[in-house]
């Protein structure tokens, strides 16, 4: 049976809790990884690792968090995301809310995209997979 989204929101935020040691109340659905919640770059490894296991899905490196983007001279101008950056990294992360990114992409705020939100969206979608073939 597909999980509801509070349920999957639930899990995401027991594996937060336990991969960053911050309290529940402080995982909330705005919530950014290394803003808010103190995230460091080693984390999203253990944060990848608990997920796959919570929700017994498999998640290729980069997908949840795309690498090299920023190190792209094509998709980084000086401190801005450049439009074929932009859509390079949308197209990367359907699972992220770029609206505030789009008005100032610059690529020191990019971590902002990185939420608690954005994570159940990604599970979500991930579970939905799993489930379609499943069930296809």
């Amino acid at each position: 049976m597909a999980l509801s989204r509070e349920e999957v929101f639930a899990k995401v935020k027991d594996v937060l809790s336990d991969a960053l040691g911050v309290d529940d109340d402080e995982v909330k659905s705005e919530a950014t990884l290394q803003g808010d919640l103190g995230a460091e770059s080693i984390d999203f490894l253990d944060i990848v690792f608990r997920l796959e296991k919570e929700f017994s899905i498999k998640i290729p490196k980069g997908e949840l968090f795309p690498e090299d983007i920023l190190n792209n001279p094509e998709f980084v101008d000086g401190d801005k995301m450049t439009p074929v950056g932009l859509e390079k990294l949308k197209s990367a992360m359907p699972h992220a809310d770029f609206t505030e990114f789009e008005q100032s992409p610059d690529v020191d705020s990019m971590s902002n995209l990185f939420t608690v939100n954005t994570i159940v969206n990604y599970v979500e979608t991930k579970l939905a997979a799993t489930q379609s073939v499943t069930t296809g």
